[in-house]
């Protein structure tokens, strides 16, 4: 799974990106910082099924930190886009091509107004349009990779579409619904193979509050207030032993000078006035709710929860909700679902048929032939 960042130069991508990956990235108050995209692992946090049993897990594909379990995501920094973007201008369609392999899509916004369109300096942008201009832009990149099919029937436009997901029945859904209309057609394709939230980036500034008030009083879009600049803080605070953060509890170290007590002090308000700073949100909401995914663990032994090494709880999946276990079967092993019998849910000691839905959490045992 892959959820990638977009918006306009400027915007604070690179520096959301950092902050979600800890990775070291250009950044600066010019545009076109990024020209490659950047690509780089986050993680979605789920309580472990381990302190149920009594027993530590012993993580695999992920991380187990006080029981909580820390999933691995993908994560691509695209570099900015800008008005004109779907016929090329600011290098666009390379940059709009990054996107053919996300998921799902966080628009970085700067919910400031101290930039224009293009990511240049200005006084009282209006961050909205930001909202409304990138989207169309993808939209007609969308439609401009439809218009290139020389054959307008529904098989060629779902075989030119395919880039965008690997299930055809949903671009197939997109066509009916359509209806020959081709910016219908590109809107539900975006829509449904790469369903987009807003980050209002640079909430701990003043002019921020006040555009995010407005805009999310007309906008219909999914707006999450965020500050990439202050979970970076954060972060450091963290790691050099100047803050604690746990529990949703944000405290400061007698550890720290005057002058990094003011700056974790903004940090510390602005957690206390949005319960985080809303970056590790983004994602989390990107991953459980835009996409629908839910974390299930695969096991061999439905009774102590182990492989067949002895490990506890080694590895976990996210899958979307609605996969059954013989799906899930085929994501853990092809073999797997070839010789599929049945599964046992490790928690009920109960076995059940191949088209049980999984639910998030689910611990679950697959019994195939040989």
């Amino acid at each position: 799974m892959m959820v990638a960042l977009v918006g306009k130069p400027s915007s604070g991508k690179s520096s959301f990106f950092r902050a979600l990956t800890n990775m070291d990235v250009k950044i600066a108050s010019y545009p076109f910082t990024t020209i490659e995209p950047n690509k780089g692992v986050t993680f979605v946090k789920t309580k472990c099924p381990h302190v149920e049993i009594g027993k530590a897990c012993s993580p695999n594909n992920s991380n187990c930190v006080n029981g909580v379990r820390l999933i691995p995501v993908k994560i691509l920094d695209v570099a900015g886009l800008v008005p004109g973007a779907h016929a090329g201008r600011g290098r666009g369609n390379k940059f709009l091509d990054d996107l053919r392999q996300a998921d799902a899509l966080i628009h970085i916004v700067d919910m400031s107004g101290k930039t224009d369109e293009n990511g240049l300096p200005a006084d009282n942008h209006d961050p909205l349009e930001d909202i409304n201009w990138l989207r169309d832009e993808i939209e007609l990149w969308v439609k401009g990779i439809i218009e290139k099919v020389s054959k307008a029937d529904d098989a060629e436009i779902i075989k030119q579409l395919t880039g965008f997901t690997p299930k055809n029945e949903i671009l197939s859904q997109c066509v009916r619904d359509a209806e020959k209309d081709l910016r219908k057609l590109a809107r539900l394709v975006c829509e449904r193979t790469k369903p987009m939230l807003i980050a209002a980036n640079k909430m701990d500034l003043a002019e921020s509050v006040k555009n995010f008030e407005r805009i999310t009083k007309v906008s219909k879009d999914e707006i999450v207030p965020c500050s990439a600049e202050l979970e970076i803080v954060l972060n450091l605070a963290l790691s050099k032993g100047l803050a604690k953060y746990e529990n949703g509890e944000f405290s400061i170290s007698d550890n720290a000078n005057q002058q990094q007590r003011i700056v974790l002090e903004k940090v510390k308000n602005f957690i206390e006035s949005y319960g985080s700073t809303g970056v590790e949100k983004c994602v989390e909401h990107a991953v459980f709710s835009l996409l629908n995914f839910i974390e299930v663990y695969p096991v061999e032994n439905e009774n102590t929860w182990t492989d067949s090494k002895g490990r506890v709880l080694p590895d976990v999946y996210l899958v979307h909700f609605g996969t059954t276990a013989k799906e899930l079967a085929s994501i853990v092993h092809t073999d797997l679902a070839k010789n599929f019998i049945a599964a046992i849910d490790a928690r009920k000691k109960m076995k059940v048929k191949e088209d049980y839905v999984l639910k998030k959490g689910d611990v679950i045992k697959i019994i195939a032939g040989k």
